[in-house]
């Protein structure tokens, strides 16, 4: 039980792959305009991580050394066509927001990282307990990201079409740098600088 806390815990804060790997920031930089982006492409990860590591730690045993990135590429993408077609099935809108880049999960380092460097030399309840701390720390980087980039640059805060936050004055005349591409590495800068700040980040 331990160990799974420690790995779990290690996703979120030690090990965050994008505010301290700095692993995976395509995705998160660019759908990062909405908080409903955010929890979209967090949700797709979540379901391709986890699945992918639950498989590749039951059969790593099977699998001949010398293929095992392209088994692992063979699953990663049969999970992520299972997520895309099923967004643009039941979800159409935020599939056609998130775009390529749900497609483009197979690539993602996160995932052939962790399929790799943990899943393919742990058991099934620790690559369960590494799936689900990338997935959260992943999702608090990027729905922080998220928040900021959508509150600055439109003044409020929503998710799915339920606004719970307005700023007067700022509703009017919002920063719209925010929503540019430069907003948000200008918002990843400024939570890694507070991420070392915290000392989570070494500064050698």
């Amino acid at each position: 039980m331990n160990k799974f806390v420690d790995y779990f815990r290690n996703g979120i804060m030690e090990s965050n792959p994008v505010l301290v790997l700095l692993l995976g920031l395509c995705p998160a930089l660019a759908v990062s305009t909405s908080i409903d982006n955010g929890l979209g492409m967090t949700a797709a990860v979540l379901f391709v991580l986890l699945f992918a590591n639950i498989i590749i730690s039951l059969i790593r045993d099977f699998i001949p050394a010398r293929v095992r990135i392209p088994v692992f590429i063979v699953i990663i993408a049969t999970l992520v066509t299972i997520v895309d077609l099923s967004m643009q099935a039941f979800l159409p809108d935020l599939s056609k927001s998130l775009g390529i880049y749900i497609p483009l999960i197979v690539v993602n380092c996160i995932i052939l990282g962790r399929a790799e460097a943990f899943a393919s030399k742990h058991k099934l309840t620790e690559s369960i307990a590494d799936a689900l701390g990338m997935v959260v720390g992943f999702g608090i980087a990027l729905l922080l990201i998220s928040m900021f980039r959508q509150l600055f640059g439109t003044g409020k805060l929503s998710i799915f079409g339920l606004q719970f936050l307005r700023v007067p004055g700022l509703a009017e005349n919002p920063m719209a740098i925010f929503i540019l591409p430069m907003g948000a590495f200008l918002v990843l800068g400024v939570l890694l600088a507070a991420f070392r700040y915290m000392g989570v980040v070494s500064g050698e």
